[in-house]
């Protein structure tokens, strides 16, 4: 009976405690307890951490372009004003030099990766060092003129019989004049003869003291000659005669090249500079006027001159398949007179970039 009375004793008190442990969860409200609620919110841009952080733009490249004083630097002019103000994809640093020997040497060491020479000149570079450069664009076509004082010459076959001077024996004047009467049916060691001179200006001498003088120059010098003595008068456009006697060929004075090395390595840079240097050519022979006064500006041609010489000066800017077709056929006339004049060889289809 004890027993009994105890074991009622110890369940009554844990009745007790169990409603008291109930109480405690219950006070102050009537409502369930919550689950705190663990779901992310979408950040809105007002409420990111300002230091997030971002990718800063490409840094610009500073790269050296190089050209010579004559026409193949009248395309860059937009380029280098463009450069001058800070606006160009990346920066250039350019050099005008006054013989092709200042900057070869440049060109191949990749001190200069970016350059615009004679066509010849760049097959030479890229045997003489096995690949090393390559070219990326024609920037002149064409830039020889036969100028006469009288008015008896009116096609390449009215040159039979005359004295032609000329300047560039043993380089592309020379080889180009040789081609363009062969193209017309003209033997140049019987049908004419040739007198070369040192100087253009010796040939502007003789034009200013002859009654019936024949001449072949480039430009700027035609337009000098023009300026100077009222006689003369450009009688052929030596590329429009060639593209006439020779189907799918023209004349190519002026190319850009890269330094091979530069190139594979920085291929964007130079793409870059590839699509800003075709605008600049487009800008010069759209807006001579301003041109010409940029060619005075950068010591390339005076204004004056420049303004008169450009619309004759042919400047593109051509690459790609139509590149190496009108190239390729360029050189193989040179080759075929002088393999030395392309550097020996012709070159092979590495030489020429496409994109």
């Amino acid at each position: 009976m004890k027993k009994r009375t105890a074991l009622l004793a110890v369940l009554a008190t844990m009745v007790l405690l169990i409603s008291a442990f109930a109480g405690c969860g219950k006070k102050g409200s009537t409502e369930p307890t919550k689950t705190p609620d663990t779901t992310l919110t979408p950040t809105t841009e007002a409420e990111k951490p300002t230091d997030t952080p971002t990718n800063p733009p490409a840094e610009k490249l500073t790269i050296p372009v190089a050209a010579l004083k004559g026409p193949t630097a009248l395309g860059m002019l937009k380029l280098m004003e463009d450069a001058e103000a800070g606006t160009t994809a990346n920066n250039y640093e350019f050099t005008v030099a006054g013989a092709a020997d200042e900057i070869t040497a440049g060109i191949l060491k990749g001190d200069i990766p970016l350059a615009a020479v004679p066509c010849n000149l760049a097959s030479v570079l890229y045997n003489k060092s096995q690949g090393g450069v390559t070219m990326l664009g024609i920037n002149t076509l064409g830039v020889l003129y036969i100028v006469e004082t009288g008015d008896t010459i009116q096609s390449v076959a009215d040159l039979k019989g005359k004295t032609i001077y000329s300047t560039g024996k043993g380089t592309t004047p020379e080889y180009t004049l040789v081609q363009l009467l062969k193209s017309a049916g003209l033997d140049p060691e019987k049908d004419v003869t040739i007198e070369f001179k040192s100087e253009a200006t010796e040939v502007a001498a003789l034009l200013s003291n002859a009654e019936d003088a024949v001449a072949m120059l480039p430009q700027p010098y035609v337009t000098t000659v023009l300026n100077s003595n009222e006689k003369v008068r450009i009688a052929l456009d030596v590329t429009k005669e060639w593209e006439k006697l020779n189907d799918n060929s023209t004349v190519v004075t002026g190319v850009v090249v890269a330094n091979t090395k530069f190139l594979n390595e920085n291929r964007e840079a130079v793409e870059a500079f590839m699509d800003e240097y075709a605008v600049s050519a487009a800008y010069t022979v759209e807006h001579v006027e301003e041109a010409a006064a940029l060619s005075e500006k950068f010591d390339i041609f005076k204004a004056a001159i420049a303004k008169k010489a450009i619309p004759y000066c042919n400047i593109v800017f051509i690459e790609g398949d139509e590149m190496q077709s009108k190239a390729g056929a360029y050189l193989q006339v040179l080759y075929e007179q002088n393999p030395a004049a392309v550097g020996g060889a012709m070159p092979e289809d590495s030489f020429y970039f496409k994109r």
